[in-house]
Parts: C-alpha cells; structure tokens; sequence
C-alpha cells in the first residue's frame, strides 16, 4: 500500500499559491503592487522546483517500499502453501523478485554471499539480508541528503524574502519631513508586505515539509522491518548446528590420516627395492669403469689435480681483487663525506649571508627613515623661520 502524503505536499503547495494570488488581487483584477507578486512568483517557483524534485524522491521511496510489501506478501503465501518449510531452495536463484535495480542489486550480493556458505551437508553459516536492504539503501533511493536540507532550506528562502522586502520598503523611504514621510508610507508598507508574506510561507512551507517526509520516512523504516522480519522467519535457510559442524570435521580428518597411512606404507615398500636397485647398478657400474678405464683414470686424476691447483689461484686473485676494490669504496666514501661537509658549510654560509643582506637592507631603510624625519623637520623649520 502506498503512502499518499506525497501528493499532499503538492496540494498544500497549490493551495498556498492560489492563496498568494488573491492576496495581490490576480483573481479580481486589481492588482496595486506589481513588485509584491512578481517576487512572491519568483520565490514560489523557486520552492515548485524544491518541491517537484522532493515528490519524485517521495515517489521513489513509494515504490521501493510498494515492492518490499509485495514481495513480503507473496512469501507469506508461499510459505503457508508450503506447510511450513524454507523457502530457500526457490529463492536463492531467484532473480525476478524485485524490480528496482537497487533492489536488485542488493539481492544479488546476497545471494551470491550466500552461495559461498554452502557445503554439500548445507549450509555452514549465514548472514542477514539487513547487511544489504537497510535504511541505508532506503535513505539513498529516498535522497535523504537533498530531502534532510530541504527543511532548512524553505526557512532560509523565508528570511531572504523578509530581508528583501525590509530592502525594498526602506530604500525608497524618505523622511526628511511629515510630508515625505506621509508620501512613502506606501511604499514601505509595500515591502513589509512582501516580507511578512516570503516569511509566512516559508516558514509554512518548511513545517508542512518536516511533518510530511518525517512521516514518510517513518512509514518506509516500518515496512523495511516487515519486510526482513518475514524474509527472516519464510526464506533463510537453515544452518548446521555446531555439533554437526564438528562431528562432519572429525570424520573427515580420520578419513585422511588413513589414507596418509597407506600412502607412506605403499612409498615404504618402494623405496626399500628402489634402494637395492640402485646399489646394485652402482656396484656394476664401478666394475666395467675399472675394467675398461685402467690407467685413463689415474691421467684424468692428474688433469682434475692441475685443475685444482688453478682454480686456488684464481680464488686467490678474485680475494686481491676484491680488496682492491674494497680500498676504492672507501675511498669514494671518504670523498663523499668531504662533499657533504662542505655542501653543509656553504648552505650555513649561505644563511649568514642571507641574513647579513636582511640586516643590511634593514639598516639602509632605518637610515632612509632617520634621513626622511630630518629632512621633513628641516622643512618645517625653514617654513617656520620663512613665516
């Protein structure tokens, strides 16, 4: 059921505009004070804008909360035709629920976070639906941000018109005489006609507003919670119990501490013949080397000790060369700890300087002051001796 108060603000609206109208004589064509209505005009056009985009977030929250109570309705139905069970298994891939892309959007998500409790004993854990359809979505399809100000806002347009009007009267006042005075009565009276009447509809305007989106509001927070308080008690799905969570775990783990058992006698048994294999390759292996080999493996003997012999002196020229280049490292940090130092003394000496020139510049324009006073004492002197 839709809340009907949005079409109430613009009945009060127009109410309050042709009320405006008979004030400044429209309706009976006698019209005394043209600046009066055509600024009454402008800032009542200015509060229709106000308004229209206000109806159209009014109307915007009617919807969303229309299709919360349809939804909710629907699932009380089913859940009834059901005897009583979850109606999960036909939600959780039902995308035609809503028809709104925010709650569409919002369900989605759910669902989706959702799927990833799910195990084949169902579901581990759960979460609610509030997490995704809050008040928080409602105050963002709402436009709570322009909505919330809007109060403000009418009673800010109210005293604008006050002070307008005040301007208005007073700028063409004259009160030199009890002539004047009498002549500019008129006009004066004329602009705090159009501030008393700017003051009085905002002001209006503003109270009319607060009640109705208040209500509003209040009327979407209390559907939102129908709403999840069936979802709750008609949809979600049950959770496995934490008993059943752990003894599910249990089982599990003695399945693979049984298979890790078999698995390392079968690599055992393997490994024992895989052992006696090779050993029995190697043994074969050094026989036919000896037997074939002879004296060409007392040469290669000497070839691997001259090459021995080579490497201990090129590790013996990479240690020299490596404290080569130690020594220049540290030479370079020592030449760059001496950069750093005189860097450092000129920057000081640069601040000296910087500062003997400020003192400078200082002294020269106390000299320029100290030589102006003598010579405007000079001349007043001379003017005074002159006289």
């Amino acid at each position: 059921m839709k809340n009907k108060l949005c079409y109430g603000l613009l009945f009060v609206y127009l109410v309050v505009v042709v009320f405006i109208l008979f004030l400044n004589g429209v309706f009976t064509g006698d019209i005394t004070d043209w600046v009066n209505l055509i600024i009454n005009l402008v800032f009542l056009l200015i509060i229709g804008i106000l308004f229209a985009v206000a109806t159209i977030s009014f109307l915007k929250i009617n919807h969303f909360t229309a299709e919360l109570m349809s939804a909710a309705e629907q699932m009380q139905r089913e859940y009834r035709e059901s005897a009583g069970k979850s109606l999960w298994p036909a939600y959780q891939d039902k995308k035609d629920m809503f028809g709104t892309d925010a709650l569409k959007s919002a369900y989605a998500k759910y669902r989706m976070r959702m799927k990833s409790f799910k195990t084949k004993r169902g579901y581990v854990n759960s979460c609610d639906l509030e997490e995704y359809i809050n008040e928080e979505l409602l105050d963002r399809v709402g436009m709570s941000h322009f909505n919330g100000a809007m109060s403000g806002t009418l009673t800010g347009l109210g005293i604008l018109g006050t002070f307008l009007g005040l301007s208005i009267g007073l700028g063409s006042f004259n009160g030199n005489d009890i002539y004047a005075v009498t002549d500019n009565v008129g006009t004066l009276l004329g602009g705090m006609k159009v501030a008393f009447h700017t003051s009085v509809y905002g002001i209006f305007f503003s109270l009319i507003f607060s009640f109705m989106y208040r209500s509003l509001m209040a009327d979407a927070y209390e559907k939102l919670e129908k709403f999840l308080h069936v979802f709750r008690q008609c949809v979600v799905p049950p959770v496995a119990s934490e008993d059943e969570n752990y003894a599910a775990m249990l089982v599990y783990q003695a399945n693979m501490a049984n298979s890790m058992k078999q698995m390392l006698e079968l690599m055992r048994g393997q490994a024992a013949e895989q052992t006696e294999g090779v050993e029995r390759i190697v043994n074969q292996f050094v026989e036919q080397m000896t037997q074939t080999m002879g004296g060409n493996l007392q040469k290669l003997g000497g070839l691997l000790e001259a090459n021995s012999k080579a490497q201990m002196m090129y590790a013996e020229n990479s240690r020299e060369l490596l404290q080569t280049a130690e020594a220049l490292v540290e030479g370079n940090r020592a030449n760059q700890e001496a950069t750093q130092v005189a860097l450092e003394r000129q920057d000081i000496f640069a601040t000296q300087l910087q500062a003997q020139k400020e003192k400078l510049s200082q002294t020269c324009e106390e000299i320029s002051t100290d030589i102006s006073n003598q010579l405007y004492t000079f001349e007043q002197m001379r003017n005074t001796y002159e006289s």
